[in-house]
């Protein structure tokens, strides 16, 4: 009851910013004659609120439709909706932000810097793309006149972030026992896990700022060792917190959470005194546009880490070792060789040893978590009643056409184990999952020992037969 009542009091208040939005702007152009820039910026910012508004309805209507489902059939339905919804808008996001990281950084290493240019220029660039040609100019500091309408990149990055967080919540914090939580790992409760996850969001920046305002920056290699020091530490306190999965994605969050705040608390304030200065016409601060461009080449050089993470943690060779923070920091620390290339190649700087060593940090990733070679042997046959007699006690309770499980209310991933043909079609996921990274059960909580595993091994190997 009390999420309709907000649910209807905010859509008043939306339908209130709807009508102030267009009848205000009237009134101000009938008073002044002078003031068709406050209005313009007024109309600007009138759609700001009208787009929170909508926000705040969407926001209101899911919860109150959770709370009006919850323990119904429905429940299990929405989840994967809403999973779906704000993956897809995650995902969109994502690309527009690090598209345009990709795109501003080859920009500031391809820029030509010394032939034919205006005293006022710090560099420009010819460009072919889409059956057309385009030229771009980079200011030392700013353009005599400052052009009417600006593009400013910060929506990708603040979009990315809230869907990217909500996100979050989906999958792993409306469940948090569940899916955040290990009790083999530490026995803390799921509103624990919450608190220390995004406490340590916070801690990250507080701690990844004072080294960058911090003497370090002006030493690349000994700020980028630092650096990665601190992150593989936050890493290996994710493994000792929350379950391997839980932790890869917290580590992604993390870093993600410094992009975002780099733009949102230097690249865009730094932006904003530009533009101030330029118009009152007084100098501009340029280490604040340093600084600017020293996070903005921070945040490039975290994308790749975060996109192979979050790619990663859909598949357990990778968070199910036995050090999974050791993996994340391979592939970490190669993913961000890999951009070093790529960027060095953009200022035509030759590197001939980036690459390659990037590629064998990768590689050694995928060799360190290689299953074994020689398994156990087996001594006996295994018959399928013994297989299906474990997967009845260990795995049916979620995959099932009909789960009883008490979180997963459909079968995870539409996998199923209920006759002998939906089993042996999924043998090799069985092997992957159940026998080599043992993933599942999740967080074993239906007690699924090592004996039994082995057991599923040797029907696996021995061809799984089911009569």
């Amino acid at each position: 009851m009390l999420f309709t009542i907000v649910f209807f009091l905010l859509g008043l208040i939306f339908l209130l910013l709807v009508v102030l939005s267009y009848k205000l702007p009237v009134l101000l152009k009938i008073t002044s004659n002078d003031n068709d820039e406050v209005t313009e910026e007024y109309l600007h910012n009138s759609q700001n609120f009208v787009y929170t508004g909508i926000v705040l309805i969407a926001l209101a209507a899911v919860a109150n439709t959770y709370f009006a489902v919850q323990g119904s059939p429905w429940e299990a339905h929405l989840m994967e909706w809403l999973n779906i919804v704000i993956r897809v808008m995650h995902i969109t996001f994502g690309i527009a932000w690090i598209g345009a990281s990709f795109y501003f950084v080859f920009l500031e290493n391809s820029l030509n810097r010394t032939n034919n240019l205006r005293d006022e220029l710090a560099g420009n660039l010819w460009a072919v793309h889409g059956g057309g040609f385009y030229y771009l100019e980079k200011y030392k500091t700013a353009p005599k006149t400052i052009p009417k309408h600006l593009h400013w990149f910060k929506y990708e990055a603040y979009f990315t972030w809230i869907s990217g967080f909500a996100l979050l919540f989906v999958v792993y914090y409306f469940n948090a026992s569940a899916f955040l939580i290990d009790k083999n790992v530490l026995d803390i409760s799921g509103t624990q896990g919450i608190l220390i996850g995004i406490s340590s969001f916070v801690f990250g920046w507080v701690v990844y700022d004072l080294i960058c305002k911090s003497a370090l920056i002006k030493s690349p290699v000994l700020f980028a060792l630092t650096g990665f020091t601190i992150l593989i530490c936050f890493a290996y306190f994710y493994t000792q917190v929350f379950n391997s999965r839980a932790a890869y994605i917290h580590f992604g969050a993390m870093i993600g959470g410094l992009m975002v705040a780099n733009v949102f608390f230097v690249i865009i304030p730094a932006q904003k005194a530009m533009v101030k200065a330029a118009k009152a016409g007084i100098p501009f601060d340029l280490q604040l546009g340093k600084n600017a461009l020293s996070r903005s080449i921070h945040n490039n050089y975290f994308t790749l880490p975060v996109l192979f993470v979050m790619v990663s943690n859909h598949f357990p060779s990778t968070f199910a070792h036995q050090y999974p923070w050791l993996v994340l920091a391979l592939i970490s620390l190669g993913a961000a060789g890999v951009k070093h290339y790529l960027n060095l190649r953009e200022k035509n700087e030759k590197s001939i040893w980036v690459m390659p060593v990037s590629a064998l940090i990768l590689l050694s990733a995928s060799f360190i978590t290689a299953p074994a070679k020689n398994p156990q042997a087996c001594t006996s046959e295994v018959s399928f009643a013994e297989v299906n007699l474990i997967i009845q006690n260990r795995c049916i309770s979620c995959h099932s056409a009909t789960p009883t499980d008490e979180v997963n209310k459909v079968a995870p991933n539409g996998v199923m184990y209920d006759t002998p043909d939906q089993i042996v079609v999924k043998k090799e996921l069985i092997m992957q999952r159940v026998v080599i990274t043992k993933t599942m059960p999740q967080n074993n909580t239906t007690n699924m020992t090592p004996e039994e595993r082995d057991l599923i091994r040797c029907w696996i190997e021995q061809g799984s037969p089911i009569r």
